[in-house]
């Protein structure tokens, strides 16, 4: 049996690395200022993924990114741990989109992508730890939904059978395809690059990118039609343009506030029961704790 996968990832900043230029006076994140990476949790689905993938010849892995031009870096990386291909979604109009625009512009670009059996993507990005995205995207688009996914145990006879990892334990669901699946950090790590893939497609690029080669690098890509990657517009998926970026986003920052933690004083206690349940009370007391 052959299917259609979808992963949503997301190219993130690493937020290790905040400083003071993280954020824009509108509140919205300076991308610019820190060091982009594959949103850790996306990997997490691309692993699963691919495993469907091995399980299922024939089936096809595509990876889909909204955000600026540069998000192909991460298409290329899924690529050389095994996807097949990927589109980005990207338009000046998308841009300082919270998850309601967010989810509305992807679920358009599904619409627009047609056939797929199901659509997998990390259960919340780094640098807005909301998890709302992918629900969102499940429900614009009427499918079903599964989240806080840790391991896709079978999948046949239009069903995914998920173990969930939940706070108090593990359940396992069962959901009609197509679904949206959330996977958690839990998840099996993603598979290490392929040296073989890696040397097949170094060269794959989006439309953007091909733009800026010379006319014979361009050949060469036109040539091997797997080397290139679809970039679409807000426009191309159809999508209205009060529900995109910040006209069709409600959720506004109001203040940003950098908050480091530096010690004022130090304590240094013996190896004694009551000296460190007293300062436990202490800090219990002054609300540092508990």
């Amino acid at each position: 049996m052959s299917l259609n996968i979808i992963v949503l990832a997301k190219q993130v900043p690493d937020t290790r690395n905040v400083g003071k230029d993280a954020m824009k006076e509108d509140g919205t994140i300076n991308r610019a200022a820190l060091p982009a990476i594959f949103n850790p949790e996306d990997l997490n689905a691309l692993e699963q993924a691919l495993r469907i993938k091995d399980a299922n010849p024939g089936s096809t892995v595509t990876i889909l990114t909204m955000g600026l031009p540069r998000a192909s870096e991460i298409i290329r990386e899924a690529i050389f741990r095994g996807a097949d291909t990927g589109i980005v979604l990207t338009d000046r109009a998308l841009g300082g989109a919270d998850t309601l625009a967010t989810s509305y512009s992807l679920a358009q670009a599904v619409k627009k992508f047609g056939n797929y059996d199901i659509i997998l993507g990390g259960r919340q990005a780094i640098d807005g730890d909301t998890a709302q995205v992918g629900p969102q995207i499940a429900e614009k688009l009427g499918i079903p939904q599964v989240t806080y996914a840790e391991e896709i145990i079978d999948l046949k006879d239009g069903y995914v059978i998920v173990k969930r990892r939940l706070e108090q334990g593990v359940e396992t669901v069962k959901a009609p395809l197509p679904c949206v699946v959330t996977v958690n950090g839990s998840a099996a790590e993603c598979r290490p690059r392929n040296a073989k893939r890696i040397m097949k497609f170094k060269r794959v690029v989006s439309t953007s990118e091909k733009a800026k080669l010379s006319p014979e690098e361009q050949a060469y890509i036109d040539a091997r039609p797997y080397l290139n990657l679809q970039e679409w517009s807000a426009a191309f998926v159809d999508a209205d343009p009060d529900q995109i970026g910040m006209p069709g986003s409600p959720t506004k920052v109001k203040a940003i506030e950098n908050v480091v933690f530096t010690a004022k004083e130090s304590r240094c206690l013996d190896n004694d029961d009551v000296q460190l349940e007293d300062l436990i009370k202490e800090l219990i007391a002054n609300h540092t704790i508990g």
